[in-house]
């Protein structure tokens, strides 16, 4: 944080507001976006202070810090950034801000008409605000969307603005109105209204709708505007910008889904690749290894194309004919080188349930209370309830069943019951695949009945920050000591809900939970190769140890295998680790079953250790 350049103890009025020339400031300046402002304001406020016009300059010294915070829109619990953090200190924050600067901006708001200054004043409020106010987040939201749908804008920080605008709206709900279809409106008409010479501005519209879930009732509309944009980009020669319409044109009309048109779209991209290629070897200086790479993504790119649609395309010859050209261009690069769905279930009742049951509380009982939504899985209840099944349906297990990946591989098999006396090592299998099927969709209904609707109101009452759930880790009896920054780190991401961050981080750390307390409990983790190496079993091998259901108990153990290394179910542990965990299976109901799950065992361990040791502490007073 900056050093103090004016007396904490000044007080400052909204008259010192009307009087400080903040308009002035303003008029004069380069409208860039918030960083411009926050320079202008701090040369203002510089000038005040050195005129002696203390309060003045104390005014403006604030807007001047509310301007200078990146604004940072996917994050509800830390929207705001410092622009520069150095080894031994950091640009202002908006925990830098007191409760009489909040107050101030409160008092003020009203008579700002910058729709810039009275979204980022605004927005501050309702972050900071002791309790939360929401006509401020709504004047936030209606500042926000005031700024132009314009290229020149968007680059300047409507990026940041209208997504930020958006969340909020979405925190609020029924609270905002119907400002949220009024800003997809918006987004439409300037969606609609882009041309070429607005260069990205409709391929970044387009993205903002896809990436905050809007403009579903359209996509056809959507897809063939930016089909009709990719077209004009590339009959110019303008290549990169037409790869790049094409592109997003492909995703709209796969979630449609239309694949004819996906496929179509898709062959553009890789064509225009091709060109790309041609171009560069032909160009006044050549690039054969450049020219190799655009190769290389062209036959990657008509690799994505479904085996449906391939004949339509040719795809097969044209990668061959490709390859030719890839040969080619990497032989001649050489010179180049040097050293350099089911039927629906009404589930309203949970899910009003699971709001109430962490509304209003302290963030402490309300963790507690989102850790404990669901009781986990009951191996016995669950292997009963499929062995009822099997046997009411008796035709359905009488068949050996195949699971396959998403692109045609099998990865498991299930074979057929034999419905005898005593259950075979077969059957055994049946039953479990037909356990862990039950199991998903109890998941499935968990996360979108309890765990989701819960999170929501827990963002919107609680701002919790990455370094409470590091502290919550770095107490948990079950967690390492050396990976509780991790632990931390991947609590705070899923609370942030970016599902794709958490798994990545703590997916390996529950795999390195089970081994540190498989060897603590005496099980042999490693195995020997041919040549004498000891290597470390993976998790798969380790939940097949006699000692794990031991350790974690038969239902801990169960859900460990089923969610993150059993063929049968999602596997999030061996998909994660052969990079066959895509986006959208981040983003999947597994995906966040399993970050809910690393939660639940890391707060209801140390909530256990805490109130053991309390009990103790007591127990010895009343000696």
């Amino acid at each position: 944080m900056s050093d103090q350049r004016y007396s904490v103890d000044l007080i400052i009025t909204a008259q010192d507001f009307a009087d400080c020339g903040w308009k002035e400031v303003l008029a004069t300046t380069s409208r860039e976006g918030y960083s411009s402002m926050w320079q202008a304001f701090s040369s203002a406020a510089r000038a005040a202070i050195d005129d002696k016009r203390q309060s003045h300059g104390k005014v403006l010294w604030l807007l001047a810090d509310a301007c200078s915070m990146m604004l940072s829109p996917s994050s509800q619990n830390e929207p705001f950034k410092p622009y520069a953090v150095f080894h031994d200190r950091r640009s202002v924050i908006p925990d830098d801000l007191s409760d009489a600067d909040i107050l101030f901006f409160a008092k003020i708001t009203d008579a700002v008409d910058d729709d810039w200054l009275k979204a980022r004043l605004a927005d501050l409020i309702w972050l900071k605000g002791k309790p939360r106010n929401t006509v401020f987040a709504l004047k936030a939201i209606d500042a926000y969307r005031c700024l132009p749908l314009d290229t020149d804008t968007w680059i300047h920080g409507g990026r940041d603005c209208w997504p930020r605008a958006i969340s909020l709206a979405r925190m609020l709900k029924g609270g905002a109105g119907d400002r949220l279809e009024q800003m997809e409106a918006s987004i439409d008409v300037a969606f609609n209204a882009a041309t070429r010479t607005d260069g990205f501005l409709g391929l970044w519209l387009a993205d903002l709708l896809k990436s905050n879930g809007l403009g579903r009732a359209h996509r056809a509309d959507v897809a063939k505007k930016l089909e009709a944009l990719a077209h004009e980009f590339d009959g110019e020669g303008d290549l990169h910008r037409a790869r790049e319409f094409f592109t997003t044109a492909a995703e709209w009309h796969r979630a449609i889904p239309d694949e004819v048109k996906s496929a179509e779209m898709t062959v553009a991209v890789a064509e225009g690749w091709a060109k790309e290629a041609v171009a560069r070897s032909a160009s006044k200086s050549p690039s054969h290894m450049v020219a190799a790479s655009f190769y290389e993504n062209a036959i990657q790119t008509y690799r994505t194309i479904p085996r449906g649609e391939r004949a339509t395309h040719r795809v097969d010859e044209r990668i061959a004919e490709l390859r030719s050209h890839l040969n080619d261009s990497g032989e001649k690069s050489l010179g180049e080188m040097g050293l350099i769905r089911t039927p629906g279930v009404d589930i309203t009742h949970i899910t009003e349930n699971a709001r109430k049951s962490v509304t209003g509380k302290s963030a402490q009982e309300a963790l507690l209370a989102f850790a404990n939504l669901h009781r986990s899985a009951n191996v016995d209840e669950l292997r009963n309830s499929a062995l009822e099944r099997m046997r009411q349906h008796p035709l359905q297990s009488l068949f050996a069943a195949t699971v396959m990946s998403r692109d045609g591989r099998v990865i498991a098999k299930r074979p057929a019951m034999s419905l005898g006396g005593e259950p075979t090592e077969d059957d055994e299998t049946a039953i479990l695949a037909e356990m862990i099927s039950d199991y998903g969709i109890l998941v499935s209904i968990v996360v979108q009945g309890d765990i989701w609707p819960a999170l929501e109101v827990l963002l919107l009452e609680h701002r919790l920050r990455e370094a409470d759930f590091i502290d919550l880790a770095r107490h948990s009896p079950i967690v390492p000591k050396e990976r509780a920054a991790l632990f931390g780190k991947a609590l705070f991401a899923g609370y942030e809900r970016d599902f794709v961050s958490a798994l990545h981080l703590l997916i390996p750390q529950i795999e390195h939970l089970v081994r540190v307390h498989l060897k603590q409990a005496g099980a042999k983790t490693t195995n020997l190769d041919k040549d004498g190496i000891q290597n470390e079993n993976g998790m798969s091998t380790l939940m097949d140890l006699p000692e794990a259901e031991h350790v974690f108990g038969k239902d801990l153990a169960f859900e460990l295998k089923s969610l993150f290394c059993d063929a049968f179910g999602p596997n999030l542990r061996n998909k994660l680790a052969h990079g066959l965990l895509d986006e959208d299976g981040c983003h999947s109901p597994f995906a966040i079953y399993a970050w809910w799950f690393g939660l639940r065992l890391v707060f209801n361990t140390w909530w256990n250790a805490a109130h053991k040791n309390s009990a103790g502490e007591e127990g010895q007073d009343n000696d």
